[in-house]
């Protein structure tokens, strides 16, 4: 089977995270097993762009990455000669879109109708109802009345990575193809360290790893943090709209501006240090499809706390590497507690629960899945 990824930025261990990581992680883990894999993105790197010859292939873990200029429009991700690619390139089986909202999508999922070859698409966390409502409502709105719903209505199949992600995009009142749920998957090499005997490591410390925005709930984290006078809380990741401001701003109000550090993203070994020294990981989003973050903690041996609106809380709850918890500041505070009174035994159940999450969300796991879908997908064709 020959498969096309298409996703607007292909940029692993940069500024885009999660969709980004997933969808290079799951690309090389179907190279592994014996999939041809073409990668379809645009230059964009932020204000700049990614050095590559556009058009030419980039080989990624032995994925061929492609990538094309966007001259304008560049908040829609416009790149013309991406969708002539589309249109003249190979017979693949089956493509994949990983993206809404962005131009793309839109150009490969009618290229893929024209030619008459399946797609699938995976909002990735994009389409969720208060999400849209907070956030440039008139122009989404437009948006998926006008492109989006034919792009989801007609499409083979969706994948979503989580049943919360699979609840929100029934919201919408789609006709929906064949809904598919595969996980993200973590990474094999995430370290199992123990934890250090060091100093750094004493002193009770809450690590939010992602990027710092609102919907990832991190200023109800800071209030929490209010109410646990023992802890500490460093918050690790990309800040593209100055948010960190908001947070300093709102722990000087409660009386914690000491207690909070700020850090910019880690990647590779930096992170597995931090998952090793932190006392655990909170994830406390209004909404996130998935959370890739809780189950590398895990897999790490870090305890974690997440909200319900979180992907994978399902999987925290049937692992026992964590706590589930509501989003306001005293059921954090009070689950955060929890594991602070007891660390020895929430670490050594985290260990235990990252042992299960190493056989069954490897990546070479889900993409085993993920090729499961393939074939049910490739065999259903477009929908009418």
């Amino acid at each position: 089977m020959r498969l096309l990824h298409v996703i607007p930025s292909y940029l692993p261990a940069t500024r885009y995270g999660g969709p980004v990581f997933a969808t290079h992680a799951l690309c090389a883990a179907l190279v592994r097993q014996g999939f041809e894999v073409d990668v379809f993105t645009t230059t964009i790197d932020g204000p700049r762009d990614v050095e590559a010859v556009p058009g030419e292939i980039v080989s990624m873990d032995g994925v061929r990455v492609r990538y094309f200029a966007s001259p304008f429009l560049r908040r829609l991700y416009y790149a013309p000669a991406l969708e002539r690619a589309m249109r003249e390139g190979p017979d693949y089986d089956l493509v994949h879109l990983h993206s809404v909202f962005l131009w793309p999508t839109w150009a490969a999922a009618r290229a893929a109708r024209e030619r008459r070859i399946p797609y699938v698409l995976s909002p990735r966390g994009m389409l969720v109802e208060d999400l849209v409502r907070r956030r440039s409502t008139w122009a989404k709105r437009a948006w998926i009345a006008l492109v989006e719903r034919a792009n989801i209505e007609r499409a083979a199949a969706i994948h979503v990575t989580s049943d919360v992600e699979s609840a929100e995009l029934a919201r919408f009142g789609f006709r929906l193809p064949a809904v598919h749920c595969v996980p993200n998957g973590v990474d094999a090499s995430t370290s199992r360290g123990e934890r250090p005997n060091d100093p750094e490591v004493i002193e009770p410390t809450v690590l939010a790893l992602g990027r710092i925005h609102w919907k990832k709930g991190l200023d109800r984290l800071v209030e929490a943090i209010a109410l646990v006078p023992e802890a500490k809380l460093l918050v690790v990741g990309n800040d593209e709209d100055r948010y960190s401001d908001t947070l300093r701003a709102l722990a000087l109000r409660h009386g914690v501006a000491a207690r909070l550090q700020i850090r910019g993203p880690a990647f590779g070994a930096e992170k597995d240090r931090l998952y090793r020294r932190a006392s655990l990981l909170a994830l406390p989003s209004l909404s996130e499809n998935f959370g890739n973050v809780v189950l590398e903690a895990m897999a790490a041996g870090c305890p974690v706390v997440v909200t319900p609106q979180v992907g994978a809380a399902e999987i925290v709850r049937e692992s026992g590497g964590g706590r589930v918890a509501e989003g306001d500041p005293a059921s954090l505070a009070h689950a955060i507690r929890s594991i602070l009174l007891e660390p020895a035994r929430h670490r050594a159940s985290a260990h235990r629960a990252g042992e299960e999450i190493r056989r069954r969300y490897s990546w070479d796991a889900v993409a085993a899945r993920m090729i499961g879908a393939y074939r049910t997908i490739a065999g259903t064709g477009l929908r009418p």
